[in-house]
């Protein structure tokens, strides 16, 4: 699908942090907690942000080289999420740009829902206070269902839940289990550049049909007003 047939979208789907949501100082801030727990200084924002994409495997991995399968790795990722279930959203919020591109696609009759593989009790706290829940046709995640990206059950799992066919939706997001994700559902992919892309194959290799620099240029690709 290229920019010439994006009119063939019924459905946008979107990766929830780095793509939706800056979640990155408040995942950053539990894994400096977590480290003066230990007796260690904070580590700067720009070393911890680009693993955010990984989760607690990327936080701990960062603050602390351990990796799982190491005997520390489990004790570290469970007080890790002690500390980021207390702190939410101290900071957490949508991206500049974000709510003005949601509300693009609602007054364009667009359906867009939310699969990430953050785990439920952590997603349904952070949409429900940044209200995206209340305009999400569906919200997908980490243990929705018995895979997690780069899996393409996840993304399968949400277009079935927006009744649209897996063709005629566009995955966005920020990492490279996002754009292998896409692929194997058979679905577009859109790179947030704006994200935190990890530290792997630079976005330019992943495969996808565009990279967006802006919210806004979902918009552009689409050929959808904005409002």
């Amino acid at each position: 699908m290229s920019a010439g047939t994006a009119a063939a979208v019924r459905g946008v789907l979107f990766d929830l942090d780095g793509t939706l949501i800056d979640s990155a100082p408040d995942l950053a801030g539990a894994a400096n907690r977590l480290r003066a727990d230990h007796g260690l200084e904070p580590l700067p924002l720009e070393m911890l942000r680009p693993m955010v994409g990984s989760g607690a495997r990327g936080m701990v991995g960062v603050a602390f080289g351990v990796v799982p399968g190491e005997a520390q790795f489990e004790p570290l990722r469970d007080a890790f999420l002690a500390h980021y279930d207390a702190m939410l959203l101290e900071t957490t919020s949508a991206f500049a740009g974000v709510d003005e591109m949601l509300s693009a696609l609602d007054a364009a009759g667009i359906p867009w829902g939310i699969v990430t593989n953050k785990a439920t009790r952590f997603t349904s706290k952070i949409v429900a206070g940044l209200k995206l829940d209340e305009r999400a046709a569906v919200v997908v995640c980490g243990d929705t269902t018995p895979h997690a990206k780069p899996h393409p059950e996840p993304l399968l799992h949400a277009a079935r839940a927006m009744a649209v066919a897996p063709e005629a939706v566009v995955y966005v997001g920020d990492d490279l289990r996002d754009a292998q994700a896409a692929r194997a559902a058979g679905m577009a992919m859109l790179v947030a550049t704006w994200g935190y892309l990890g530290l792997g194959e630079p976005a330019h290799s992943w495969g996808a049909h565009a990279l967006l620099d802006a919210p806004g240029q979902l918009l552009d690709w689409l050929g959808v007003p904005s409002v």
